[in-house]
């Protein structure tokens, strides 16, 4: 049975931390000494849902999803939140979450996912965060807290490196194969894989993958070109040029503020060792590099507990 600090023996004094992603969206609940009670996940969402009806909904459904699970263990006093596509506008996404909380919007606080993965590796002005997920972006916090960023554009216009980069690259490989000589996938380990996880090789199977799916979707898609780059050096070559996207990013940020330690996280960063020693290989040996599996809504949760805790001081 979990036992929880309470407020003057009252009701159990709890923050939730929430990490939302294109592939999904983690949760976790902390207590006011930072111990994490309870964590789980749904699918994943983006704020610029928020930008019409359809959006909007598909969001509510899964906060409302999140919520149930959250309150099932015990009711949060505060919220932070981080969400990849936010912009600033919580004009509806912090009320939304309060609601089904049963809190007030006050107690959300909102932010970009990757701001609090960056406070996941680091102090303000420490080091260097580059994060692959379903798209890709290096962050660096300074010291008076303000967000300096390369990358991070959106999977269309780039995002090397992440999981959609890498699934989008496949194709387009494997594609561009059968155009010259119709049938050759069949020979291919990786093109086995990825139409074994789209159903079948069929060109229409393909088109309404890439262009029906959400992004998340397709940057699970990175999950066959990785499984097959033992057997297939075009699936491996496209991992160790994501590598170099990654390093891209990081180097970005040394020459515009210095060098500093860099942290690599995200699920697409895992998929294959090398994604990480591509990147390692493709910085300065001087440069200090580390791969950590990112807990953003761990930390997150002990954010909020932390805001929790003031609550509960004035009860």
């Amino acid at each position: 049975m979990i036992s929880f600090p309470t407020a003057n023996n009252a009701a159990p004094v709890l923050g939730l931390g929430i990490d939302a992603g294109g592939t999904q969206t983690r949760w976790a609940l902390a207590t006011v000494d930072g111990a994490i009670v309870a964590d789980g996940a749904v699918e994943g969402l983006s704020a610029l849902q928020m930008s019409s009806d359809a959006g909007r909904a598909a969001v509510h459904a899964t906060f409302t999803r999140l919520c149930q699970a959250v309150l099932a263990i015990g009711q949060p006093r505060a919220v932070v939140a981080g969400l990849t596509g936010f912009g600033g506008d919580d004009a509806a996404l912090a009320p939304m979450l309060a609601e089904l909380l049963a809190l007030d919007a006050s107690d959300v606080r909102l932010g970009n996912d990757i701001d609090i993965a960056y406070r996941d590796s680091f102090e303000p002005g420490q080091g260097y965060l580059v994060y692959a997920g379903t798209g890709s972006i290096a962050a660096w916090i300074d010291a008076d807290g303000v967000f300096h960023r390369a990358g991070g554009r959106g999977v269309l216009l780039d995002d090397g490196g992440g999981g959609y980069w890498i699934a989008r690259e496949a194709l387009r490989h494997i594609w561009r194969g059968e155009d010259e000589a119709p049938g050759s996938w069949q020979g291919s380990p990786m093109a086995q894989a990825v139409f074994a996880q789209l159903g079948g090789s069929d060109w229409s199977l393909s088109r309404a993958f890439m262009y029906g799916q959400d992004r998340g979707a397709i940057g699970r898609l990175a999950l066959a070109v990785a499984a097959s780059a033992e057997a297939d050096p075009l699936a491996l070559d496209i991992l160790q040029r994501a590598g170099q996207e990654l390093a891209r990013l990081a180097l970005a940020l040394t020459a515009r503020y210095g060098p500093r330690p860099v942290v690599l996280a995200g699920r697409a960063a895992q998929l294959h060792p090398a994604i990480a020693a591509a990147m390692r290989a493709a910085l300065p040996v001087s440069l200090t590099m580390e791969q950590k599996v990112a807990r953003s809504h761990e930390a997150a949760a002990k954010l909020a507990a932390r805001t929790a805790s003031l609550y509960a001081g004035k009860d």
